[in-house]
């Protein structure tokens, strides 16, 4: 494995559904320097709820890592952030970036883009309930004609926050079209701006990553959707950053059986193989190493099937056999 290094910082986005322990873990075997939890529901996690608690589990052999946070109510976040502390993170982050309607629809995470004076409160309530560094995570604004992002980002600095990452898209974007770094470079070349800026969106690959890091000065690159059934893309990344060259193209057989050592962590990590397999359905299923396969739909239906390990493991082995390099 490549050895980790904090030139050019590379991190794993917090993802629901996605950022469990298990793949953050594989994450951070192939160069991620900072990984983050899903998003912790403040109410939730204030009530106690059992299923929201669990993702505060974390591991000394995955730091640093962050747990992430997302309300709408100064004091329950402030309550959640204390109980969030005890769990020893080495940073809480604040959602303030998640488009998703069962969220922002109801004023969190993205939400708040419409109700700034609410977002900062939110954040000087975490800042001041806790004693170990808190950032935050937002968009450019909530649609084109609210591109918020320059002015808010000096507000969220004087919170208290010690570093804000910026997806390059706006809440009505959600995930569609392209991200716009143009504004992240801006924030990030502010006189006046003197933490952190970490930039997120679009970085599918070395040559990508470098660009931004290069063109737009962040402090470091935030890498979501392109992770999705390839945690190596960190180590591809991080070597080409680090040396100029791209890593060979890897077989697949070495991609799938990384592909099943996931699996086996998520089975492992819930405790339950068949909700196990359908956790890590995602990063299988869509994984580039299958993207372009000829006549492939069929298997990946078979694929998004299976609810037991060996008939995941053997539709694997049976890619590799027919399609493998």
């Amino acid at each position: 494995m490549t050895p980790q290094t904090t030139h050019y910082p590379l991190y794993l986005a917090p993802m629901e559904d996605v950022t469990d322990p298990a793949f953050r873990l594989l994450c951070k075997r192939f160069g991620a320097n900072r990984v983050y939890t899903e998003f912790v529901n403040a109410d939730a996690l204030v009530r106690d709820v059992a299923t929201t608690t669990r993702k505060l589990q974390i591991s000394d052999s995955e730091r640093p890592v962050a747990i992430q946070i997302y309300g709408r109510e100064p004091e329950s976040m402030a309550q959640a952030a204390r109980i969030v502390e005890q769990a020893k993170p080495d940073f809480i982050d604040i959602n303030f970036g998640c488009p998703v309607k069962k969220v922002a629809g109801k004023g969190a995470g993205a939400g708040l883009l419409r109700d700034v004076p609410k977002m900062l409160e939110i954040t000087r309530a975490v800042v001041n309930a806790v004693h170990i560094p808190v950032t935050a995570k937002t968009r450019l604004g909530w649609n084109d004609e609210q591109k918020i992002i320059v002015d808010l980002a000096e507000a969220l600095q004087d919170c208290g926050i010690t570093e804000l990452a910026i997806h390059g898209r706006t809440r009505a974007q959600m995930y569609t079209g392209e991200a716009d770094w143009t504004l992240i470079g801006e924030v990030k070349n502010n006189p006046r701006m003197h933490i952190p800026v970490i930039g997120n969106g679009d970085v599918t690959s070395p040559e990508r990553a470098r660009q931004c890091f290069e063109r737009y000065g962040v402090d470091a690159v935030m890498i979501g959707r392109a992770t999705f059934g390839c945690p190596w893309i960190f180590e591809d990344i991080r070597h080409y950053l680090d040396t100029g060259e791209l890593l060979p193209k890897r077989s697949m057989a070495w991609c799938v059986a990384i592909l099943k050592e996931h699996v086996e962590r998520s089975i492992d990590w819930i405790g339950d193989e068949r909700k196990g397999i359908v956790h890590s359905r995602r990063h299988f299923a869509n994984s580039p190493v299958f993207k372009g396969l000829y006549d492939f739909k069929q298997t990946r239906i078979a694929l998004l099937r299976a609810e037991t390990k060996s008939e995941v493991f053997d539709l694997m082995d049976r890619i590799v056999e027919q399609w493998g390099d």
